[in-house]
């Protein structure tokens, strides 16, 4: 009886050492928990590599400019600074396929921005498409840096441009002679003429253009010189006469006018 006692307190002390001693056992999980957290914060730290990128978008340079230089060559210069002017002789300006040759040359302007130039004594320039033009005189105007008109004045003024081929060249004179470097055209005005070996043309204004190789004649708008024309059948014309004469009898003063209309025919009275 004794016994039976002592081994049921034994196996209820064994029994309680059991239910206190699973709870130590439980703190061991939560060790490992805070073991993987520090992984999940190390993934954002690779963001920052990829913030610099916006750093290689290239940067578009200026485009360079395409304007030709200008060169002058003269034999000798006369500056002045005070009055902004300067004289040269037996000068050269040029600028691509564009050339000015003179004895004298008087400038306004050291720039050649917007300026310009009177030349004078043995004028020669050389236009594009073969072209070339002489006088006794001529202003050649600058606008941006590059030379967009001659006006050229002589007794007369003279304009040549030789032509492919076997073709003969195109000449004309007048008074003054107008190239327009931006519109490939040359404009005579005064006693005009032009001719391209076969046909010729005058009128009191012509204007050529370099670049078709034709010729817009036009008459006094007042009704006086009309143009006249004179063309070889056997040769091609590059005359284009389409503005060349007004219609007879609206211009032209010494047009007879039309005779009034006749009245209508009277019917005898009744009797």
């Amino acid at each position: 009886m004794v016994r039976s006692c002592l081994i049921s307190r034994l196996l209820l002390s064994a029994g309680a050492a059991l239910a206190t001693a699973a709870p130590a056992a439980a703190p061991a999980t939560p060790a490992t928990t805070p073991a993987t957290t520090p992984a999940a914060t190390t993934a954002p730290a690779a963001a920052p590599a990829t913030a610099p990128a916006t750093a290689q978008t290239p940067v578009t340079a200026a485009a360079p400019s395409t304007q030709l230089p200008i060169k002058v060559d003269a034999a000798s210069s006369d500056v002045d600074y005070k009055t902004n002017t300067v004289n040269f002789r037996d000068v050269v300006i040029s600028q691509g396929a564009t050339r000015v040759q003179a004895d004298r040359a008087h400038a306004t302007g050291l720039t050649f921005g917007n300026s310009r130039w009177t030349f004078s004594g043995n004028v020669r320039i050389d236009a594009e498409q073969r072209g070339s033009l002489r006088s006794d005189e001529a202003v050649v105007e600058f606008r941006d840096d590059h030379i967009a008109r001659a006006t050229i004045s002589g007794t007369p003024a003279q304009f040549e441009q030789a032509r492919e081929g076997a073709a003969p060249p195109a000449r004309g004179r007048a008074g003054q002679i107008v190239y327009d470097l931006n519109d490939g055209t040359v404009r005579l005005s005064g006693d005009a003429w032009l001719s391209d070996g076969k046909s010729e043309i005058s009128g009191p204004t012509l204007v050529y253009n370099i670049r078709a190789q034709r010729v817009q004649a036009t008459a006094a708008p007042d009704g006086g010189k009309r143009v006249q024309i004179t063309i070889d059948p056997n040769s091609g014309a590059i005359i284009d006469h389409s503005a060349a004469t007004p219609p007879r009898g609206a211009t032209d003063p010494g047009a007879k006018p039309a005779p009034p209309p006749s009245p209508p025919p009277q019917l005898p009275p009744r009797s």
